[in-house]
């Protein structure tokens, strides 16, 4: 990839990130990197207030949300009310994931944390830099020349990509993606790392914005319609045939066989045999889906740039929300009755009957 089309791919990534809700952390400028990178997160009295890009739910049923500046938001209530947690960066962290009271959280200057007490502290494993590193040395080892070159963009460019989401399992292990294809694997909470971007079919680069696991399978949903599925705990990856070539902002596995992905324009697809073919769905006003979870039932929720939340019911999507609501980042489940709503005002908790709970 040249520098040329280099530059012009981070200005798309500005831009698609901008049109999902995320303008504020939408460009990863200078001041997103270097210091902030290893400046202590402040504790503010405005943190609910922030700008909050992704949540996660812990083993011990707290609520972890994520968003600028270095922010992690914890509630014990079922998000009545919240304190923040200790991160050692500032930089926009923009997803979080848990395995019981082992968590993870990735973002900006390419940082990766990783926390053992349910998101109360939380300690920095990898940055952009290394990252860079460990992507030039694996594509020099594989002998891959196209690698070789995206690599050493990534070197001399500096730390300015972010990871955009993160997968975590219960023996620790971690699976890391981002810009510009980047995807890295930790076999130990993020005390030893390793580029696996020579094991997906992306010669292009193309940016990486979602992963999901279920058992040995894993997910990859990006740019231009890539869709990217391992059943062999990722050793090996099949690139999936999809009649959309839009973004896909997030991916949900559910049940055995269910695979659903959706993002750009209100476009959802979803697949009933692991990708072998595809239905696809459109949100009645077009608005990019920009976050989902799931329930423990297998119910799957999503939010959309639009202030929506919708839920696909008997094949099709139907509005749960009625009231107007801020565009929406993300979404988490609080339990069976009540849902925590990201968004660039904070956080919004919302009874499945479709009342909110007031926006903080």
């Amino acid at each position: 990839m040249s520098r040329k089309s280099n530059k012009v791919r981070s200005g798309v990534l500005g831009a698609m990130l901008c049109g999902i809700s995320m303008c504020v952390v939408a460009s990863v400028q200078n001041s997103e990197v270097g210091e902030p990178a290893h400046r202590t997160a402040l504790v503010s009295n405005q943190a609910k207030q922030a700008v909050l890009l992704g949540a996660a739910v812990t083993g011990s049923n707290r609520l972890v949300a994520v968003g600028e500046r270095g922010m992690v938001l914890l509630s014990d209530d079922g998000g009545v009310q919240w304190h923040q947690g200790v991160v050692p960066v500032s930089v926009t962290l923009t997803a979080v994931r848990f395995a019981g009271e082992q968590g993870v959280a990735v973002g900006h200057g390419g940082v990766v944390l990783t926390s053992s007490d349910g998101g109360e502290h939380w300690e920095l494993r990898l940055d952009g830099q290394r990252a860079a590193q460990l992507a030039l040395k694996a594509a020099k080892a594989d002998n891959n020349a196209a690698l070789v070159g995206s690599a050493q963009l990534l070197m001399d460019e500096g730390p300015d990509k972010p990871f955009l989401d993160v997968a975590i399992d219960n023996q620790g292990r971690l699976l890391v993606v981002g810009a510009y294809g980047m995807i890295f694997a930790s076999p130990d909470q993020g005390q030893n790392w390793s580029s696996w971007m020579g094991r997906l079919d992306n010669p292009d680069g193309l940016h990486l914005y979602a992963i999901r696991q279920r058992g040995n399978e894993l997910l990859v949903a990006g740019e231009r319609g890539l869709v990217l599925r391992s059943v062999d705990d990722g050793t090996t990856f099949e690139r999936l045939q999809t009649p959309y070539k839009g973004s896909l902002f997030t991916a949900e596995l559910s049940g055995e066989r269910d695979i659903v992905v959706a993002g750009l324009k209100g476009s959802l697809l979803r697949s009933p045999d692991n990708g072998a073919t595809w239905q696809r769905l459109t949100a009645a006003d077009a608005s990019s889906f920009t976050g989902s979870a799931l329930g423990a039932d297998g119910s799957l929720y999503l939010v959309t740039q639009a202030g929506h939340m919708l839920g696909l019911q008997h094949g099709g999507l139907v509005q749960l929300s009625q009231q107007a609501l801020p565009s929406l980042n993300g979404i988490a489940l609080v339990n069976a009755e009540n849902v925590v709503l990201l968004s660039n005002r904070g956080l919004t908790t919302l009874r499945l009957d479709g009342r909110a709970e007031g926006l903080k």
